[in-house]
């Protein structure tokens, strides 16, 4: 007999009002709690209604009642209507160069998607070094690293281009979880993949949605941070991660298989299919290299504005109809960061030029105070690391934490940029401790080839590693480099 629900109708039971309704009580709550308790002493009365519809902003972005996007054109109306801060103030987050930056770089990275080019260039690197799980493992690597720049989004770099090839090669392999063979190629490649993506997105400042705002938190500071020196510094340090992290999955979650022969048939098959490059992909190419030509050298010898850059690229593909304006309107992530970002920037900008942040940070301080900076350093890392399994984004995490764990971080006498830096990077590398703290970890848990205890495991494994490099080699690399 079929178990049947237990109210006449046979209809599911309904959700309570409290499990219905809990995302938005949770976001207006955590806001008239904060607006109408006393201000502390020592702050300025602005700076604790800001700092209300702040943390407001965050618990939305956690709980989700509504889309980022609409929790963010909230706060800045609230911010408005509350007289908090004048008009101009209000919407100053929109004219950040930084959210321009990343915007573009999700429309470019619609160009690369659209072409086909990202496709062609992780067969390319499979044809050549795809003859064992090793060399697979290294050739979604270079993908990576090619398409990071311009691809501003773990889960599009990810879910949009390598995801379907780590999977499609599992399955040419009979690698499947269904059918308990995950463990033949497809839980290898899989981990590679999801891990080596938090490295590549530490390398590059616009790998990550997360980066610029990290960069626009740390200017609100003195520091200032471009792509060339975030690229400059990340470089030796995620080189030395992404070629250690193959060689230790294949110690602690090895493949089954030892040679992938049909993984390069597989790329040569599809290359053939794709013919030769067309006129689009010669000119998505010719505006990648300029691209990053311009990031690394451009702002120091023809001091070209990042920002101006990506425009100028942009404006190329247009031109050349590359993408049309439609495609420009299709991209609802680059509208959406514009939106969130702003608010998140406004904030930021404003809750430290009123003095909380500081005040803030002061108040942290004296719990590490007396320590030497490379300890207390050390320590503040990892505690705003490790806080992330406390976080389903890292965005939230990155908006809440960073700015007060800064001013910590600076107040107990920590060189400004190694400071900047080792949070901006710990930020990246942090977020695959779990299978829910980045928008790509749900599809490489779901895909069923890393189950829930290898996943944490490995994640953990891997965050202490490439934390122990960046901020074990990095420090050095960057005092060799003459950033501190």
């Amino acid at each position: 007999m079929k178990n049947t629900p237990n109210n006449i109708s046979g209809e599911a039971p309904t959700k309570s009002f409290f499990a219905k309704y809990w995302p938005h009580l949770a976001w207006v709550g955590s806001f008239l709690i904060l607006w109408f308790i006393p201000c502390p002493d020592g702050v300025d009365p602005k700076a604790w209604q800001l700092f209300a519809i702040f943390v407001a902003t965050i618990v939305g972005f956690m709980a989700k009642p509504f889309p980022m996007a609409v929790i963010a054109i909230t706060a800045i109306a609230v911010t408005g209507l509350t007289k908090t801060l004048s008009v101009n103030q209000t919407l100053s987050g929109f004219s950040d160069s930084t959210i321009w930056l990343i915007c573009s770089a999700f429309f470019i990275s619609r160009a690369f998607l659209k072409t086909g080019l990202g496709n062609r260039i992780a067969y390319l690197f499979m044809s050549m070094a795809g003859k064992t799980p090793l060399g697979l493992a290294y050739a979604t690597t270079l993908t990576n690293v090619v398409l990071a720049p311009v691809i501003p989004s773990n889960t599009a770099r990810l879910g949009g281009v390598l995801y379907p090839l780590q999977l499609a090669i599992s399955l040419a392999y009979d690698s499947d979880p269904a059918k308990g063979t995950g463990r033949r190629i497809g839980s290898f490649l899989m981990s590679n993949a999801f891990q080596g993506n938090l490295v590549i997105s530490a390398m590059f400042l616009t790998a990550m949605a997360s980066n610029p705002l990290m960069v626009g938190f740390a200017a609100s500071a003195g520091i200032e941070i471009n792509w060339g020196t975030w690229f400059l510094a990340g470089s030796l340090p995620g080189a030395l991660c992404l070629i250690v992290l193959p060689l230790i999955l294949m110690v602690v979650w090895p493949p089954e298989i030892k040679k992938s022969p049909e993984a390069v048939t597989i790329a040569k098959e599809k290359l053939a299919e794709m013919g030769k490059l067309s006129k689009q992909e010669y000119i998505m190419l010719g505006v990648f290299v300029g691209l990053i030509g311009l990031w690394t050298i451009g702002d120091m010898f023809f001091k070209v504005n990042a920002t101006i850059a990506a425009l100028v690229g942009l404006a190329v593909l247009l031109v050349t109809r590359v993408l049309s304006w439609s495609d420009l309107a299709a991209e609802k992530g680059a509208w959406n960061t514009l939106i969130w970002f702003s608010a998140l920037v406004m904030m930021a900008n404003f809750l430290n030029k009123l003095g909380l942040i500081p005040w803030l940070s002061e108040l942290l301080a004296g719990y590490v105070g007396g320590m030497d900076w490379s300890v207390a350093l050390i320590i503040l890392c990892l505690i705003y690391v490790f806080a992330h399994y406390f976080f389903a984004s890292a965005t939230a995490h990155v908006a809440s934490m960073y700015p007060a764990f800064l001013g910590v971080i600076l107040a107990v006498g920590t060189p400004p940029m190694l400071g900047a830096l080792a949070l901006c990077f710990s930020s990246n590398l942090m977020g695959g401790i779990t299978h829910y703290g980045l928008g790509s970890g749900p599809i490489f848990y779901d895909s069923g080839y890393i189950p829930l205890r290898p996943f944490w495991l490995l994640g953990l494994l891997f965050c202490v590693i490439f934390l122990a490099i960046y901020l074990g080699i990095g420090p050095l690399w960057w005092s060799m480099l003459g950033l501190y």
